[in-house]
């Protein structure tokens, strides 16, 4: 793709994207979370949720989209049962979900301020829908974050339980576990 082409287009992530990845996922949250969190909380979530999960781009199921010759938002889904969070929130062994019974999972979506509401996060939804319809998902599930909400309200997902995720520093960060058919 040449500097200039606007038209965003989706691929999966490789491991030399990550740290364009983990600025942009930066620059997401702070430019789109005003409003819905304190900065303490989004300073919070930067440091200690937020990120990119490498086992997702390891399995192949975490996208970018590119345009203009840079990566302007990134998502995934995933067949573990990890729910939410980049490579320094989790914790332990991330085990495989069994699609006859587990929903899929919805993964760290983010978007670049400059690029938000252009459809790119719909974009990446389709793909990670397909993806998991393929591997015999039947179910969707995520967490999701106060700006992330109204997106997913429009994909279909509905809210299952509010929940309060609690940082290692003490800050807590509500959310929503919500969830769709595939």
């Amino acid at each position: 793709m040449t500097a200039g082409d606007a038209v965003p287009h989706v691929r999966r992530a490789t491991l030399a994207d990550v740290p364009e990845l983990q600025a942009m996922i930066a620059r997401s949250a702070r430019g789109l979370s005003e409003g819905f969190y304190t900065p303490q909380q989004i300073e919070s979530a930067v440091r200690h949720m937020f990120g990119v999960d490498t086992q997702l781009v390891h399995d192949g199921t975490y996208f970018v989209v590119e345009a203009d010759g840079a990566l302007v938002a990134g998502g995934g889904w995933s067949r573990r049962r990890t729910l939410f969070g980049g490579d320094q929130f989790k914790q332990g062994e991330d085990a495989s979900l069994d699609p006859a019974r587990d929903a899929a999972r919805i993964r760290a979506f983010f978007v670049d301020p400059s690029w938000a509401r252009r459809g790119l996060g719909r974009l990446l939804f389709e793909a990670c829908r397909s993806a998991a319809a393929a591997a015999g998902f039947t179910t969707l599930k995520l967490l999701a974050t106060l700006p992330g909400e109204p997106l997913y309200t429009a994909l279909g997902f509905t809210v299952r339980e509010r929940v309060t995720v609690t940082l290692p520093d003490g800050v807590a960060v509500p959310g929503a576990v919500m969830s769709r058919p595939v």
